[in-house]
């Protein structure tokens, strides 16, 4: 068992600054998953930096309509929050679809955002892993792979982002607020989570030591009509092999606005943007949004035991897409 330090901070420069001390520090939010990791030996912190007790903790509506959502705002919290439920109701069902409500209760924004790939060759330290040891080769790809990438992948890592909230805030365009020594920085959640390429353990731009302070979500009127579809292997407490996001306005049976992401899918929340393209000024119809599917999916490059995705996203888009045009009809 190896030592570490924990220390508990209640402003944001203490917390920047030990980690700017220690490189090999970590920021603690709930827990649920870097504890796990560490159980597994694939994080060995040398101090646990708590931020639990951080003035984070509040969901405010901003200026300009939108809602900035604190760091440490717990998932059942932000789920609960009248005008999360409200304004961006597919955020709300993506909290509720993860994890179980003990979990939920601890579990933070800003750690779920950073929470890593549950791929099994990642969590055993028996395994190479290019996002664990870089250089040591991907053995899923030969190996166990169903739920693994279709979109975005590379020959170094096919594993997946495994949040569900993250889908629903690419669909938002959510910004995520950070903190450094240096001073304070945004970034949007494209630009959040990085590629893939050659290197999958860097895993977002975020700079070193920077601590998550909130996120943002900019006033989206379609948001309103908007839901989250998730599908697992089992009911309750289980990954997503693959979920949307999506928020449509129909007006005379034509598309006049939409939204989509897609989760389980690659490894990071995947925003349809050519899907949107296509659906966009046009007829609001099953075939419609099949087409427009099969354009965001023509990019899917599918192992030989996840091929399946390609269909259930597919199946995916149309159910949810036609529910979401029925339901404005009423």
């Amino acid at each position: 068992m190896r030592e570490f330090g924990y220390q508990r901070v209640f402003d944001v420069p203490g917390a920047v600054a030990l980690l700017g001390a220690d490189p090999d520090a970590r920021y603690l939010g709930g827990g649920t998953n870097l504890v796990d990791l560490m159980k597994a030996g694939v994080e060995r912190p040398a101090l646990l930096v708590d931020v639990r007790e951080l003035p984070l903790d509040r969901i405010e509506i901003t200026a300009d309509g939108g809602l900035r959502i604190g760091a440490t705002v717990t998932n059942s919290d932000l789920a609960a929050h009248p005008e999360v439920r409200r304004r961006y109701p597919a955020l709300a069902q993506a909290v509720l679809a993860g994890a179980s409500g003990q979990l939920r209760n601890m579990a933070t924004v800003g750690g779920n955002l950073l929470q890593r790939t549950r791929c099994g060759y990642f969590a055993d330290l028996t395994k190479p892993c290019n996002k664990r040891a870089p250089g040591s080769g991907c053995p899923a790809i030969a190996g166990e792979h169903h739920n693994h990438a279709i979109l975005g992948a590379s020959e170094h890592c096919v594993a997946v982002h495994p949040s569900d909230m993250g889908v629903a805030l690419a669909a938002f365009d959510a910004v995520v607020s950070y903190e450094t020594a240096e001073g304070p920085g945004e970034l949007t959640l494209a630009e959040f989570y990085r590629p893939v390429g050659d290197t999958p353990h860097l895993e977002t731009a975020l700079p070193p030591g920077a601590l998550i302070t909130a996120v943002s979500l900019p006033p989206v009127a379609v948001a309103a009509a908007s839901r989250y579809r998730k599908v697992r292997e089992r009911a309750s407490y289980a990954f997503a092999i693959g979920s949307i996001a999506a928020a449509l306005d129909v007006r005379d049976d034509t598309v006049h606005e939409v939204r989509l992401a897609f989760g389980a899918v690659a490894s990071r929340p995947w925003r349809a943007r050519e899907a949107e393209r296509v659906l966009t000024g046009g007829p609001a119809s099953a075939e419609a949004f099949a087409a427009a599917a099969d354009a965001e999916l023509a990019a899917a490059e599918a192992l030989p035991d996840n091929g399946y995705k390609v269909t259930l996203m597919r199946n995916l888009v149309v159910a949810l897409l036609t529910e979401l045009t029925e339901e404005a009809a009423r």
